[in-house]
């Protein structure tokens, strides 16, 4: 049975389309996503939380569903907008396809709509909230769903159904998905072996992959062969940027967004990851005066996305909203230090405001598209942080090379155009 589903725009556009996975109304603010791969790190990305995630690429699904390459243990997405899914996929890895995951775990899903142009009218206008009703077939339980569809095409209700649909807000967003990936931990022996037949090992600045695990880890123990300690500090961690670490021989202790400055330094790490994670990065003040205090503990601290943005808040620096955000794997920056551009996968809605940057603190790398600030490099402090994803899975893996910059200030060696 084909359902029928609506998007409802704050706007006041509607779109229509055909309803898979879950049925029912949610509301979340709508983004796109550019990545041509890599939608099931998407659907599973604690960063998403709060928001409908609309994929560009027009054919989703067709490698199905793989538990291996989950970031977390769930979705965090409130619903999900492709313009065709794919009920049949072929990959040797696939368990599912995507339906019956989304039906799972009650995520709303709408295919069979004109994807291009609502892109275009979030590129244009911004990002704004959205509505979804989607249908079952069944009246009885879609009888909530067909009123409000009433409620909508009512000119004299229909203000105030729009009002209501741009009220939404995401709020304790870090709380809600800290730690959710710590579900899917394995130890460093099997995240290598899983990522050697791929390989998806880590990469030199100069392009060359090291697909020997006692030669990645040498750099990550201590002279007694013990291994450096990293606390990854987790406020909505991609399970990707805990396996980067493992990979080069480090323990990763993960510790949840509510912990304190004393907490963390009380387990004595060489470093400390600040992760990424979703919602605006200023209204976590609790975190960003627990941030200041490490800060001061001369423990090298490199940041990734939302962590990026709370180390520079924690520092006196400001954040704004873009206006439609960077979401997808074909981001262009560029290292200020060598001039060189990488292409990076990024998620994110809000950037660090380059002129607010305090003394001490100066822009690594830069958006070549809109010029803003993709990365910070202190040299007051043991620190270093981008906006964009090294760790990125699915791709690319042109700065997965930062793990080892942090490794390097860890081990007390300074990096060029981080840390002099």
């Amino acid at each position: 049975m084909i359902n029928n589903a609506y998007i409802v725009l704050a706007n006041g556009q509607i779109f229509e389309g055909k309803s898979f996975g879950a049925s029912g109304c949610i509301t979340g603010e709508a983004v796109f996503t550019t990545g041509m791969t890599g939608y099931l790190e998407t659907l599973t990305d604690p960063s998403y939380y709060g928001q409908i995630v609309m994929q560009t690429f027009p054919l989703i699904g067709n490698y199905g569903v793989i538990s291996k390459d989950f970031e977390s243990a769930q979705p965090h997405v409130r619903a999900y907008i492709v313009r065709e899914k794919c009920d049949h996929p072929s990959n040797f890895r696939c368990e599912t396809s995507l339906e019956p995951f989304l039906l799972k775990h009650s995520i709303i899903g709408v295919y069979d709509v004109d994807t291009r142009q609502l892109t275009k009218i979030i590129r244009e206008s911004g990002v704004m909230n959205a509505r979804i009703i989607a249908l079952s077939g069944d009246y009885t339980k879609d009888k909530p769903a067909l009123t409000e569809l009433e409620t909508f095409n009512n000119p004299a209700t229909k203000d105030q159904y729009l009002a209501q649909i741009a009220s939404y807000t995401i709020v304790d967003a870090v709380k809600t998905v800290t730690c959710n990936s710590c579900k899917i931990e394995e130890n460093a022996e099997v995240v290598f072996k899983q990522s050697a037949a791929y390989r998806a090992v880590p990469v030199t600045p100069e392009g060359l992959k090291i697909n020997d695990q006692v030669e990645a880890a040498k750099k990550g123990k201590n002279l007694d062969g013990t291994n450096k300690k990293v606390v990854l500090w987790d406020f909505g961690a991609k399970a990707n940027i805990r396996r980067e670490l493992l990979k080069r021989g480090l323990d990763v202790i993960s510790m949840p967004s509510t912990a304190t400055a004393k907490e963390i330094l009380a387990t004595k790490p060489d470093g400390i990851m600040l992760s990424n994670g979703p919602g605006d990065p200023a209204e976590n003040t609790e975190i960003i005066g627990q941030l200041a205090e490490l800060t001061k503990s001369g423990i090298p601290l490199f940041g990734i996305c939302l962590g990026h943005q709370l180390l520079a808040l924690a520092r006196g620096a400001k954040t704004e909203k873009l206006k439609y955000g960077h979401r997808g794997a074909n981001q262009p920056v560029k290292q200020l230090a060598t001039g060189r551009v990488y292409i990076s996968s990024q998620n994110h809605g809000y950037a660090v405001v380059s002129d607010s940057l305090p003394k001490g603190a100066h822009l690594s790398f830069i958006n070549t598209n809109d010029n803003t600030c993709e990365g910070i490099a202190y040299s007051d402090i043991k620190a270093f942080s981008v906006q964009f994803h090294p760790e990125a899975s699915g791709g690319p893996l042109d700065t997965g090379f930062l793990f080892d910059d942090f490794v390097s200030i860890i081990n007390g060696k300074p990096v060029p155009g981080i840390q002099a």
